[in-house]
């Protein structure tokens, strides 16, 4: 077994929003269906609305251009709070890719998933705080689409 499946089958059975998720009947294939409202799905909306309050707040307060801010213990506590939403992502998609459902949806919280780590890290390395800001903007932005792919309306597949 490799790491990477023992690390999903770790995390499926660490939250029962997962089970609850991917308990859901699939959708019929004539009508898309909105994962919105499902536990799992809803609870990466809000981790990731609250995740982007926290990175807008710091950019707005000027916190960010502080030298040690890359190891004060607010960025510690929110590197963890990041990696469990990746974590999340990465279960998103893989109860999507169990349906067989969504095909872009499925795609892109894995692309979340891969980049939300590198996009933390970029804003704990940057060099000054011009280039920390430039990597909390894109931050901001990763987690704005984090919401705003899970709430968009299904389109049908073309």
């Amino acid at each position: 077994m490799s790491c990477g499946i023992a690390l999903v089958v770790s995390l499926l059975l660490s939250d029962p929003n997962v089970a609850l998720a991917a308990a859901q009947p699939p959708a019929p294939a004539s009508a898309p269906v909105s994962v919105a409202a499902e536990p799992l799905f809803a609870d990466i909306v809000t981790r990731s609305g609250a995740l982007k309050g926290v990175v807008q707040g710091w950019i707005d307060s000027g916190v960010m251009n502080q030298a040690d801010f890359a190891a004060s213990p607010a960025f510690t506590g929110f590197k963890a709070l990041a990696a469990d939403l990746a974590a999340r992502d990465m279960q998103g998609h893989l109860i999507l890719k169990e349906r067989g459902t969504d095909g872009d949806l499925k795609c892109i919280l894995r692309g979340i998933s891969e980049d939300m780590p590198k996009k933390v890290e970029a804003v704990a390395t940057a060099a000054t705080p011009a280039a920390r800001r430039v990597a909390l903007e894109d931050l901001a932005y990763l987690l704005n689409d984090n919401v705003e792919v899970i709430t968009a309306p299904p389109q049908p597949e073309v």
